[in-house]
């Protein structure tokens, strides 16, 4: 039996909440969270104890395997690394950190007191996402050339609006865009050129409206334009993946399924479909259960600590663009595998 303890009870506090409890071999010991209601709530629904202090928590409680953090992005180092001295297991939403320096801070951290880190960085478990990444590796569309993603709806409502302090939650880019960013590099290589322009503001009703378009050139050549919005109704997120001898195509917001069409020179030919549903399996309750796993089989995840890092390098060279109006370069000798 996995024990864990979680700190947050808010948005994604009660979807790892419910993952967890939904899962065999592990017990949700606690719920950690300052606003008692919410954390009285949540764990009653779970059946988990309340806390409204990490140390409250951790002195009467026994035997916990992990922590998982999913507080406001501006928390996680500071907690991240509080519960690095007390478990052998950390887990963390993304973004990682507020920055990279935070980052690398963390993973030097753990990696001190032999504690492993998980980031939670979700696309990579969902099935449509998986599907098509298998596509492109197996040479189904031959060389990919060009990736276009859009990602986004409203601007969240949180705690104090944390999300609209940008040193808090580091914008659009930061925290939503950063999906992409990481699957991307996961699926194509690495980035060696990024260029962003975004706008922000509030109108008349103090309705923030955040967008952002960035352009990331891949060292094997590959271009992907990657569109982010927090100035619509409705989340949706889409990947189109263009090569030399097809087209990949997924949006979740139409009906249609993940749809492969083959690069024909005769005409009249259809394309083959692939149906994908997130309903089959909910990537969230699937990445925490492959955590777990982890955990108890002593291996290494999916998605490394040092991928959440670089992912927020990305985001970090996409916000330095668009102030400066420039590109900026990347320099990064990583290994993808």
């Amino acid at each position: 039996m996995v024990r864990v303890l979680l700190l947050g009870a808010g948005t994604m506090g009660s979807v790892h909440a419910e993952a967890y409890h939904s899962l065999p071999g592990v017990e949700l010991a606690g719920i950690v969270d300052i606003r008692e209601e919410a954390a009285d709530k949540l764990a009653e629904a779970t059946g988990a104890a309340s806390f409204h202090s990490l140390e409250t928590a951790m002195d009467e409680l026994n035997d916990i395997d992990a922590i998982d953090v999913c507080l406001p992005t501006y928390l996680h180092k500071e907690y991240a690394m509080k519960a690095a001295e007390k478990v052998e297991n950390v887990i963390c939403e993304k973004p990682l950190a507020r920055s990279t320096e935070e980052a690398r801070e963390m993973i030097d951290h753990c990696k001190k007191r032999g504690v492993k880190l998980f980031v939670g960085h979700v696309v990579r478990f969902f099935q449509e996402y998986n599907r098509i990444k298998e596509i492109v590796k197996a040479g189904k569309i031959g060389k990919p050339a060009v990736v276009r993603t859009t990602r986004g709806g409203a601007f969240p409502k949180a705690w104090q609006n944390w999300y609209g302090d940008f040193e808090k939650s580091g914008g659009l880019i930061l925290d939503l865009l950063l999906h992409d960013f990481d699957y991307l590099r996961a699926t194509f290589g690495e980035v060696e050129r990024v260029f962003a322009k975004k706008i922000k503001r509030k109108d008349a009703d103090q309705l923030i409206i955040d967008y952002a378009l960035v352009t990331l050139r891949f060292k094997s050549g590959l271009l992907a334009h990657l569109e982010g919005t927090w100035a619509h109704q409705g989340f949706s997120s889409g990947i189109e993946v263009a090569g030399t001898e097809g087209i990949i195509n997924y949006d979740s917001a139409k009906i249609t399924p993940l749809k492969h069409t083959p690069r024909v020179k005769e005409a009249g030919a259809g394309g083959v479909e692939v149906p994908e549903s997130p309903l089959v399996s909910n990537p969230y309750r699937d990445e925490l259960k492959h955590f777990i796993s982890c955990i108890k089989n002593g291996s290494d995840p999916i998605v490394s600590a040092e991928d959440g890092l670089h992912a927020i390098e990305i985001a970090t060279a996409a916000q330095l663009s668009c102030e400066s109006g420039k590109p900026v370069m990347l320099n990064t000798t990583a290994d993808i595998s």
